[in-house]
């Protein structure tokens, strides 16, 4: 009997190699491919922290209980128009502000100095302040924000604007800066200080323990940088290691942040919007 063998699978033969083909070896990254990369990379970080965002520390507590000593904050710079670097031109803002709203400004006395304070006059706004209740334009304004610290009354400070005569006695050792001394009573009408086109009054919510227009004058809408937006980390730390300008305590104090970084931060105020 015939034994059929069975019959395997044909293999197929390996195709031949194309012929004429051109295999180009993986293009190592030159030194100007990544310098391009890192070009670009910073113009995007300097676009954005110019145009869009840019963080803050607040160092002082004259913004409690809304903004803590030690928080650091986002700045959303779009919406009052950011200034081109080098020139005197302005993106178009977005929106006005408005009073009551919280923005950071340059200092008008020292433009290196970065402050946070709430809007609480606008250009043509008339300011008094009675026994420490603010009016604008004759009608009280509502702040739920405002704390106060002290129950004694101070001339300036609780009662604004002072008259001529008494703010020429008022002592500097207040914080009344010199010039305002000068100027404030150019604007001040026998129903309060009146805000001229253009300036913002500013105050913080900490009213016994805040810096502000009370003491040092308006700001100029083109002073203004920006809002906070929302508290990215929040460390706390008394006001002296936040405004030391000393090398030596600034060093013991970045140190003391990498020991402590854990147990002081204030981990449920990050994320926290105004």
């Amino acid at each position: 009997m015939e034994t059929i063998e069975p019959k395997l699978p044909e293999t197929p033969a390996s195709e031949p190699a194309p012929e004429n083909v051109d295999y180009k070896p993986e293009r190592k990254e030159t030194v100007w491919d990544t310098l391009r990369s890192l070009l670009l990379v910073l113009v995007g970080v300097f676009c954005i922290r110019t145009f869009v965002a840019e963080a803050t520390v607040i160092p002082t507590g004259s913004m409690e209980r809304t903004i803590l000593i030690g928080d650091h904050v986002f700045l959303n710079k779009l919406l009052y128009g950011p200034r081109l670097p080098y020139t005197s031109l302005r993106v178009p803002q977005l929106r006005e502000i408005h009073r009551q709203d919280i923005v950071a400004f340059r200092y008008p006395v020292n433009p290196a100095v970065m402050f946070v304070k709430r809007v609480i006059g606008v250009g043509g706004d008339v300011v008094k302040i009675q026994n420490k209740r603010v009016y604008i334009n004759g009608q009280p304004l509502a702040e739920p924000y405002v704390q106060y610290q002290f129950s004694s009354m101070l001339p300036l400070r609780d009662d604004f604007p002072p008259t001529p005569t008494l703010l020429d006695t008022l002592p500097a050792a207040w914080g009344l800066d010199p010039t305002w001394t000068r100027e404030m009573p150019t604007f001040l009408r026998n129903d309060g200080l009146h805000v001229p086109p253009g300036y913002l009054f500013v105050m913080g919510d900490n009213r016994d323990n805040s810096l502000d227009s009370r003491f040092w004058g308006f700001v100029p809408l083109e002073n203004v940088v920006g809002e906070p937006l929302f508290v990215y980390w929040s460390y706390d730390a008394p006001t002296r290691d936040w405004t030391s300008e000393n090398l030596v305590s600034r060093v013991k104090f970045d140190v003391s942040i990498v020991r402590n970084f854990f147990s002081r931060t204030r981990w449920s105020r990050t994320g926290r919007t105004f």
